[in-house]
């Protein structure tokens, strides 16, 4: 991509250069200068393309829409093994947030914060801090009981602390008020949003070619999806697991070792993580999307396959049922399947093999559905009426006012543009 030339006076368009032509249209009928500072707390590598997430996509995602709103997105990684860090981890944290000025506003990602309620509260004082909850920290499957427990317990103090929380769905802003005992006005659902993508052609042989986007870890539920692809290994079709292995490398193991034992290695491939061209060709060769999760907020996998007009057949684990939507009619663009139920979800891939009826009406649902998806400007917007209904931070808050903005902008990291997770 080109650079794009910018005047002198707009450097601060310098903090997202991902996003130079987009953040460029957006903001140049804007003052720069009368943006908001926006202190954005962020796990280090949160940027990393190597070892994407769902989480950081959305981070990323939402900073030009942020800025285009009027805010002045400042991204402050951390350095950490959040959310359970070490001394010293914490020690640079409490400084960080110590050099912010008296009524910053601050949005936190809750990896980073949910962890460290003792940093939360000496803070919380004269900062207005938000949280971002992608995912309830106890809700991580494989944690030790005792783990799990100790990271609840430290969230719901976190969360009850912050004046304003925000959840990625309706069904995740629901389970947080339910499960910290929050008032119902202090939590808000901001849902991600789609960028729009061509539509997919699906496999060009015989075969039918299914698709699983997400990180290979026990959360995700790619076992539940091996055995399901078992009862079906007489049918047509080739299957390919996308994401990250770097996370649950044991759990990578006893994957591999499954697909051996079930015969399935020339079916079923472990690809590790994609991004950009390369992930877009799985998903434009992909005939279905699959999705076994134990757990989710929402989903994004299974909204950038329904951009594609790709039908999901998924668990109806937490907010994927809002992520994958229906027509205006009310039919599902694919099928939902009670969490860890191989029997029901190779049931429903079964039929979806067999019957070309059924293939052509949850095509014909997911063509539909992607023409009601909300872009990332609604996900900002949706923010950005939470940031406007706490205290204000000051205008101005460095005694050099908006003349410091550019130094600052030539420091803040440069995003990647990870787009797997």
């Amino acid at each position: 991509m080109k650079p794009v030339s910018v005047p002198r006076n707009q450097a601060l368009y310098r903090i997202l250069p991902t996003f130079r032509h987009t953040t460029y249209t957006l903001l140049k009928r804007k003052d720069l200068m009368s943006l908001r500072p926006l202190h954005f707390v962020l796990p280090a590598g949160w940027d990393d393309p190597t070892r994407p997430s769902g989480g950081s996509i959305y981070d990323l995602k939402i900073q030009p829409h942020l800025m285009a709103a009027g805010w002045d997105v400042r991204n402050l990684p951390f350095h950490g093994t959040w959310p359970r860090p070490g001394q010293a981890d914490l020690k640079t944290l409490d400084d960080g947030l110590a050099a912010l000025p008296e009524r910053a506003c601050v949005l936190l990602d809750g990896l980073v914060a949910c962890g460290v309620p003792e940093i939360v509260r000496k803070h919380s004082g004269r900062l207005s801090m938000t949280v971002l909850v992608h995912l309830a920290l106890a809700d991580e499957t494989g944690l030790p009981l005792e783990v799990a427990r100790s990271l609840e317990a430290r969230e719901r103090e976190v969360l009850q602390q912050v004046p304003a929380v925000i959840a990625t769905s309706d069904w995740a802003r629901s389970d947080l008020i339910a499960r910290h005992a929050l008032p119902e006005h202090k939590v808000y659902a901001a849902a991600p949003g789609s960028d729009g993508a061509a539509l997919a052609s699906g496999g060009p042989g015989p075969e039918l070619r299914l698709l699983s986007v997400a990180s290979i870890t026990p959360r995700k539920g790619h076992l539940l999806l091996i055995e399901a692809l078992a009862r079906v290994r007489g049918l047509p079709w080739t299957c390919d697991f996308v994401g990250s292995t770097e996370h649950a490398s044991a759990y990578v193991e006893q994957l591999s070792s499954r697909i051996e034992e079930l015969g399935l290695p020339d079916r079923v491939r472990i690809v590790g993580a994609r991004a950009g061209d390369q992930l877009e060709k799985f998903y434009r060769n992909a005939d279905l999307m699959l999705l076994g999760s134990y757990k989710e907020t929402y989903c994004m996998a299974a909204a950038e396959a329904l951009e594609r007009g790709v039908p999901v057949l998924a668990t109806s684990a937490g907010g994927l049922p809002q992520a994958i939507g229906s027509t205006r009619g009310g039919v599902v663009p694919g099928a939902l399947v009670r969490p860890g139920d191989a029997d029901g979800f190779g049931r429903e891939l079964h039929g979806w093999l067999t019957e070309p009826v059924q293939r052509a009406a949850w095509k014909a649902a997911a063509l539909e559905r992607r023409t009601t998806q909300t872009g990332w400007e609604t996900t900002a917007q949706q923010i950005v009426s939470v940031l406007n209904s706490l205290p204000a931070a000051p205008k101005h808050p460095h005694p050099g006012g908006t003349r410091q903005l550019a130094s600052e902008a030539a420091a803040s990291p440069r995003p990647g543009l990870p787009v797997v997770r």
